[in-house]
């Protein structure tokens, strides 16, 4: 099975040793993603709305980069600095995707890289 690595401008880039994505087989993995803006390097914004809407936006960028969509995901974990954003989060959320929804988890975690709000990984599958 071939292991090839995605990066796309796009979105923002890895700050440490991972890939924005890696496609093993037709399998797309697409690493957890913070709400940062690419063009600026800064949060979207400081509400956990505007925090997924940049967190989605990142994860659908790096899957066009390969060819691929939002409708090619079949699983997401979020993970929430405070699970009490998870309404708020749900309703940005639901923006991007259609049914049949993909499957997820959510947590609340004790703290998230740079004092974000929230961070959303992906697992997509290419046509």
């Amino acid at each position: 099975m071939s292991k090839t690595a995605l990066n796309t401008d796009k979105a923002p880039a890895a700050i440490g040793p991972y890939s924005q994505a890696v496609k093993a087989g037709s399998t797309i993995y697409v690493s957890g993603q913070l709400p940062i803006d690419p063009a600026t390097g800064a949060f979207a914004g400081e509400d956990v709305k505007a925090q997924t809407r940049q967190s989605l936006t990142n994860i659908r960028n790096i899957l066009e980069s390969a060819g691929a969509g939002m409708d090619s995901v079949v699983k997401t974990t979020v993970l929430l600095a405070d699970i009490a954003d998870f309404g708020a989060m749900n309703e940005v959320y639901a923006e991007f995707f259609s049914a049949p929804y993909p499957a997820r988890a959510a947590f609340q975690v004790a703290a998230l890289p740079k004092a974000a709000r929230v961070e959303i990984e992906a697992v997509a599958v290419a046509e």
